[in-house]
């Protein structure tokens, strides 16, 4: 509100918060640090999980960043940014997702001891700006280069990935999984591998143990066949695949047909059952002797295919019509008429199986299938839901080695190796901006900090220790959490691909960057429905919903 000769002018509506300058710095950055401090805890192989209940009552244990984030519900706009920092991540390199969102954290804390030296947004931005980039030409100069068909370099990568999650116990059985599927489903495109983790298929299944997931080369469809006198097994299979409903076409204009006469009603089922047979006529003189079909199958024509001994499904998703398509070399065919024997998939076998005491499809030993299914198993549904995320960031990582053919030393060995040459990097380049730089620098540091800080050992003297041995053995040097002493990550097999740790440093700066840059916060009042109270921006002086002391 301005005042212009004596007479007051409202620019903004009454219940408006505003945050201006420093202000606004500070709690961004205190909403954005408390989201990092969150998560922090559930860092590396000995970082704990997370209880996540939401308003209905249901339960989510987990120590996935990602999982994590997407699942609390947070209000204040600063805290949310995090929040797609933890996105990116995950869909850009698959894992990593704590590691950005701590690094995001740190930089800005780091950056609030510049603010309260008096140093200007701007030049901290741009330090930071030249250290993101700086940090991106090192990574590359340390990564190391594997072969994609290196199925022992795929198998560390994909137990790293694991470890410290609740799979960790059957981690050699995931990465195995893993690894099997991605170099199933990999296409090779001008020389390069393309892998569509689309095709890998995720199946679910309560009840016996872990143990027993296994890889299907091929696909699993979560249905039953549609009329119990079909075979439940079939061997060297001919599979068609239908995308239209096999029933009598109703016509598409709104008509009336008019029938005066017993004989004329007869006449007129007749031709239904004649049309319907007709079509069952046509996919048997195929030879085929398995039917997936996108949409319905009418009662009569079930008892037609029972009778020719195909075994048919109904109702299957789009998204696994394509996985058949894919696993089987079947075409996916719109009209009957046009279904020919060249359309048809093959498949050693197609058996209905029992599995927790669901009945399910399996479509098992196609040749060469680009499509797969890993069928998890587990004891209770958390357990499962857990595993699942697991294995997804498993898959997800030897994707990124399969396409991009480079890794790192993990265990905090990457950002140490950041973090000193940065430190060098900040003496060349001089002025305020160095200053920024170094903050860059030992902001990195935060990730072998907390790796340690979760193992329950001595944060300084471990720090201290690793950096030492790591300037005089070399840039693989890195925190062994289960020994408590710094050691060679390369010799240990504890490696990460080079887009996880690139990706996590690119988030974590653009992140610190966007929430640096603002200095004013204007939040409108928040409708609240009836009976509540309106009120400025929930959260912005506390949080809301997330209690400042975590």
């Amino acid at each position: 509100m301005a005042q212009l000769s004596g007479q007051p002018v409202v620019i903004l509506p009454e219940g408006t918060q505003r945050y201006v300058g420093r202000d606004a710095q500070r709690l961004n950055i205190l909403a954005a640090r408390i989201i990092a401090e969150t998560v922090r805890t559930t860092l590396g192989p000995k970082g704990m999980d997370k209880m996540l209940v939401d308003s209905l009552g249901d339960v989510v244990v987990t120590n996935d960043g990602a999982t994590i984030l997407d699942r609390i519900d947070l209000q204040h706009p600063a805290a949310k940014m995090m929040v797609e920092v933890a996105k990116t991540q995950d869909k850009e390199a698959g894992d990593g997702t704590t590691t950005a969102v701590v690094i995001a954290g740190e930089l800005l804390r780091k950056a609030e001891e510049l603010l309260d030296q008096n140093i200007h947004p701007s030049i901290i931005v741009k330090g930071y700006t030249m250290a993101a980039e700086k940090a991106q030409e090192i990574l590359q100069e340390i990564a190391i280069e594997v072969t994609p068909d290196d199925e022992e370099t795929l198998m560390k990568i994909a137990m790293t990935s694991i470890t410290g999650k609740n799979a960790e116990s059957h981690k050699e059985l995931f990465a195995k999984l893993a690894v099997d599927a991605v170099r199933q489903v990999a296409e090779k495109k001008d020389g390069k591998y393309v892998v569509d983790i689309d095709n890998i298929k995720i199946e679910k299944k309560a009840g016996e143990s872990v143990e027993e997931s296994e890889l299907i080369r091929g696909v699993v469809i979560d249905k039953e066949r549609v009329h119990p006198r079909m075979p439940t097994r079939i061997e060297g299979a001919k599979i068609a695949l239908i995308n239209e409903a096999l029933e009598v076409k109703k016509t598409e204009t709104d008509a009336k047909i008019n029938i005066t006469s017993p004989d004329q009603l007869f006449q007129f089922i007749e031709q239904e059952e004649k049309m319907l047979k007709e079509m069952v006529d046509q996919i048997a003189a195929t030879g085929a002797n398995v039917l997936f079909v996108q949409k319905g199958i009418d009662d009569l024509a079930q008892h037609y295919l029972a009778k020719y001994g195909i075994l048919a499904v109904r109702r299957v998703k789009k998204s696994d019509m394509e996985k058949l398509a894919k696993a089987t070399g079947a075409k996916v065919v719109t009209n009957v008429k046009d279904l020919t024997p060249e359309d048809l998939g093959h498949a050693d076998l197609v058996e209905e199986r029992k599995i927790a005491g669901e009945s399910m499809i399996f479509v098992e030993g196609c040749k060469n299938p680009k499509a797969v299914t890993i069928l998890i198993r587990g004891g209770t549904e958390h357990v499962i839901d857990e595993v699942e995320r697991a294995l997804e960031d498993a898959i997800k990582v030897v994707k990124d080695v399969m396409e991009d053919g480079y890794v790192l030393p993990a265990g905090g060995a990457g950002e140490i190796e950041l973090s000193i040459k940065l430190d060098e990097y900040a003496k060349q380049v001089g002025g305020k901006e160095a200053l920024a730089i170094e903050n860059f620098a030992d902001a990195l540091k935060i990730i072998p900090k907390t790796l340690a800080e979760n193992a329950g050992l001595d944060t300084v003297e471990m720090l201290v220790k690793v950096i030492s041995e790591h300037k005089n053995k070399g840039r693989a040097i890195g925190i062994d959490v289960f020994e408590g002493e710094p050691a060679d990550m390369l010799a240990k097999g504890i490696i990460e691909p080079l887009r996880v740790k690139k990706q996590a440093i690119k988030s974590a700066s653009e992140a610190a960057i966007m929430i640096l840059r603002i200095d004013d916060v204007i939040a409108a009042k928040i409708s609240k429905p009836e009976g509540g109270q309106g009120g400025g921006m929930p959260g912005m002086g506390g949080m809301g919903g997330m209690d400042m002391g975590m």
